[in-house]
Formats: structure tokens, C-alpha cells, sequence
């Protein structure tokens, strides 16, 4: 019998889709375990609030530490918070997403217990009463399975990959005694995109672009047919355009990018060199559109479309937008 303690992320005190993701995942080990799901939220104002929410996904207890100076992310402070509740639960294993605050954070959880920790994990499995995972190895052309050789095991979860799925429980919610900790960072502003996006590793569609779109100024076409495809969708970019310096290094997609695991990725004038296709192997649903029909990107496409970009792209467009007009 084992508890799992899950990692809820948040942002200007709400939740991330991902929260959802890792406390659902969480509840699944845990049934498993015959144990509890203790979810962790640390955030600004509002944050005790959206953690109630957690529930909805299977949490039995949520511990909430909230205060303005929680507003933004913090290594130090979060750290610290991670270990206060793992020395109050004892959990046999802790959930985290394997998203940019995600990643960072569970490195230094593990440096700081002194724990193993298997990152970007695509699939958990209870074997014997432990925790068995799988991750993509050598630029996703193999998966290895892996076990942990103490307590607790630390896993990271790749965005997208695991279900959000709903499995109500009552979800009390307790608040964590903050944590007195010297404070070696701070945040001295933020700067926002002029466009509001979701991250191209957690959103659900992705359209990404390639040196095929001839000039930065024909990323117009990417764009439209990202408002086609609704609040879901967001822009993805290749390695080449980013080092021509056409789009910022957030939308790289590939082995030195984001590895990315959408339910449909669309690679529009991308060839497919071997780094770009690491980054998409966990992708659900692949559409290709290039006019090279013995591009590499074919050899992984679900659906492929050999033509003139410039054409095509304006067609689909418009069919989208028809369709989801004709539903809504």
C-alpha cells in the first residue's frame, strides 16, 4: 500500500491542462497501490480555489500552499515545498509534468532526496506492488522499461500522452505550512508574447512549418489555419527556420527542440530530417503536406498530401472552417 503524490501546476493562480493530466495518472497508479492520491498546488492568490478542482480528478487529499509570493515560479521555494510534503506523506512515488517548470523542478527534487528520476515517461504499469515506467530512448527509435530501485520514484510525465480522465473523489483540501527557505533566484519581470498561445509541447494540435513556407512572411497561412482549428491548436516551427531566425526558439519542435505529443501534428513544407521526426514519434495523428513525395516525413505520416503548399494549405483552410462552422 503506497500513496502517490502528484505535482498540479499552475499559472496566475489557475490551473494547467497538465495538472489534470498527472493527478488522473496519479489515481490510476494509486488504485493500483491500494493507496491515495495526495495532490501538491503552490501558487499565488486564487490558486486554493482552482486545486478544488483536482477532485474531479482523483484526488483524496490536496495540499495547497498559496501566497502572493508564490505568484511565480520559485526553484528554491518549490523545492523545499515538494520535500515538507513528502516528509508529512511518505508517498511511494511523485508525479510530475514534464513540461518547462515541470522538468526543471523534478531534477531538482530528486537531487534534493537523492532519488533516481525517469523523465519524458509515456506509460506506467504496477508490477509486484511498484511502479514500472516506460520512456523513448535514443531520439524515440526505442522504449525502455524501467524499475526503481527505492522510494520514492520520481517520474516526470510527457504532456499529452496521458488522459485527463475523470474519476471524482472528495478531494479535501489542507493547507501547507509555508516553508522558511533563503531565496537564491528572484524574477525581475516577465515579458509576454504579443499573442496569447499554448505551449507547443501541451497543446492538443499542432501546426508546424518548415523551410517549404519560402519566407517568414508566408506564416500567414500557418496562422489561418490555426484559427480554423480553434483555441486548441498552435504554432510549431522546424530547427532550419528557427536558426534563420523566421520564428522564436518556444515553437522548435524536434530532438533539439520540443519533443511533442499532440493528438494531431501537422508538418506543413517540412522534409523530415531525422531530428524532426524524434520529436513527433509520440504524436497521435501526423498529416504531411510537401511537394517532395519522397520526403522522409511520408515514411511516418498518417495522412500525406503531395502538392504545392501554397495551394493546398488555403483549400484546407477553408474546408476546416466550413466543417466547424457547419457544427457550431
Amino acid at each position: 500500500m503506497a500513496d502517490i503524490l502528484a505535482f498540479a501546476e499552475t499559472r496566475d493562480g489557475a490551473l494547467r491542462p497538465v495538472a489534470g493530466e498527472v493527478v488522473a495518472a496519479a489515481r490510476s497508479i494509486a488504485d493500483q497501490m491500494q493507496g491515495q492520491v495526495l495532490a501538491l498546488v503552490i501558487g499565488g492568490p486564487g490558486s486554493t480555489e482552482a486545486a478544488s478542482d483536482l477532485a474531479r480528478y482523483g484526488a483524496d487529499r490536496i495540499l495547497v500552499a498559496e501566497d502572493e509570493s508564490l505568484s511565480l515560479y520559485n526553484p528554491d521555494v518549490a523545492v523545499e515545498m515538494v520535500a515538507s510534503a513528502v516528509a508529512g506523506a511518505t508517498p511511494g512515488a511523485i508525479l510530475f509534468p514534464a513540461s518547462a517548470q515541470g522538468k526543471d523542478l523534478a531534477a531538482r527534487v530528486a537531487a534534493r532526496l537523492d532519488v533516481a528520476l525517469a523523465s519524458e515517461v509515456t506509460e506506467i504499469e504496477v508490477e509486484n506492488g511498484q511502479p514500472v515506467v516506460t520512456r523513448p530512448m535514443y531520439g524515440g527509435k526505442a522504449y525502455g522499461r524501467f524499475r526503481f530501485l527505492e522510494s520514492p520514484a520520481l517520474i516526470s510525465l510527457r504532456p499529452n500522452v496521458f488522459p485527463a480522465s475523470e474519476n471524482p473523489r472528495a478531494g479535501t483540501v489542507e493547507a501547507l505550512a509555508s516553508v522558511a527557505v533563503e531565496r537564491k533566484t528572484r524574477v525581475l519581470g516577465l515579458e509576454k508574447a504579443e499573442r496569447e498561445t499554448l505551449d507547443v509541447r501541451e497543446a492538443p494540435v499542432v501546426v508546424a512549418g518548415g523551410r517549404g513556407l519560402q519566407d517568414p512572411d508566408n506564416w500567414k497561412l500557418l496562422e489561418d489555419l490555426v484559427d480554423a482549428l480553434g483555441e486548441e491548436a498552435t504554432l510549431g516551427a522546424s530547427r532550419a527556420v528557427v536558426d534563420a531566425g523566421w520564428r522564436p526558439h518556444s515553437e522548435q519542435v524536434g530532438q533539439t527542440g520540443k519533443v511533442v505529443s499532440p493528438g494531431l501534428y501537422f508538418a506543413v513544407g517540412i522534409s523530415g530530417a531525422i531530428q524532426h521526426l524524434a520529436g513527433i514519434r509520440t504524436a497521435g495523428v501526423i498529416v504531411a503536406v510537401n511537394k517532395d513525395a519522397e520526403a522522409p516525413i511520408f515514411g511516418v505520416a498518417n495522412y500525406g498530401v503531395v502538392g504545392d503548399l501554397f495551394e493546398v494549405l488555403p483549400r484546407l483552410t477553408e474546408e476546416i472552417r466550413a466543417v466547424r462552422g457547419s457544427d457550431g
